[in-house]
């Protein structure tokens, strides 16, 4: 939420800067199209995370004896939690306008607008997703992986399973 929200909040401000800027005709919908791509993106990262700590739990273990600490020892795992989290909206970059037509673009389009201001939205909109994906999983596996281990740099796999 707070990078959808801080991303959202800096375009309304000096992108798009109508007045007043919270106005709903704007905010609105590009908070929502914000939300639920960086929401997208967080949970796919956080789901890859957990799940190769839980498969690589002997091999994290192992290089902290040998004396890595535990960014040393979980920057693999972090940075390919990162990079599936960017999968998607990396996809829906590369496809936009050659293989399928955005919504929005699309619904500006019909509803009479240039396509070339309809393309320069859109166009927008995606690097926007992008900002507020990428802020997101960065943020979101960063405080993760902090949480699976204690102050003395042990792994705590524990964490992640409810307390009784």
């Amino acid at each position: 939420f707070i990078s959808a929200f801080s991303i959202t909040l800096l375009t309304l401000w000096v992108v798009i800067n109508n007045d007043p800027w919270y106005s709903p005709q704007y905010a609105i919908p590009l908070l929502g199209m914000l939300l639920g791509n960086t929401m997208n993106g967080v949970a796919l990262s956080l789901d890859r995370l957990t799940h190769e700590a839980w498969q690589q739990q002997e091999i994290i273990e192992q290089r902290l004896m040998l004396g890595d600490d535990r960014k040393t020892a979980f920057a693999d795992i972090r940075r390919d939690s990162i990079r599936s989290g960017m999968i998607p909206i990396i996809n829906a970059m590369t496809t936009a306008g050659l293989v399928n037509l955005p919504g929005m673009m699309t619904g500006q389009i019909l509803a009479g607008s240039a396509p070339v201001e309809a393309v320069k939205y859109q166009i927008l909109i995606l690097f926007l997703i992008a900002a507020g994906t990428g802020f997101g999983v960065i943020i979101s596996v960063t405080l993760a992986s902090r949480h699976l281990f204690d102050d003395r740099h042990r792994l705590r796999l524990d964490t992640m399973t409810e307390k009784k």
